[in-house]
């Protein structure tokens, strides 16, 4: 089981911005920028296109009003998708708030957010739901 299922079946705490039958969407931990949210799908799926058609037209459907929340609750020009899959082996999905091309370098150093800083980015997130 990865850590991903653990986070989705609530074996660790997490904050929660969206939820339905096939997907959990969450703040990252290990943020970019305020407001990097993943989605990940609830079934184990080590690679991004190993997934259903079906499942990849739901996910982009999915991702589209977080990602308009986003833009909402953190100052940015838009909200970058990215998908890399090397730290987890179950395929997910990055929504980052960015100013430049650069807002999405998964090599640099990742912010440090307090619990209460990442409750606060949280509800103005699902603020925009």
């Amino acid at each position: 089981m990865t850590i991903f299922s653990k986070i989705i079946k609530g074996e660790i705490p997490s904050y929660r911005i969206a939820e339905n039958d096939h997907f959990y969407a969450f703040l990252d931990i290990f943020p970019l920028m305020e407001g990097h949210t993943l989605i990940v799908p609830k079934v184990e799926t080590d690679k991004f296109f190993d997934v259903s058609d079906e499942l990849m037209a739901e996910w982009l459907l999915f991702a589209k009003p977080i990602a308009k929340a986003i833009e909402k609750a953190v100052p940015c020009n838009r909200v970058g998708m990215c998908v890399v899959g090397l730290e987890v082996p179950h395929a997910h999905m990055h929504l980052v708030p960015i100013n430049s091309a650069d807002d999405l370098n998964f090599t640099r150093a990742k912010l440090k957010l307090s619990p209460e800083e990442f409750k606060q980015v949280q509800e103005r997130i699902i603020a925009g739901l």
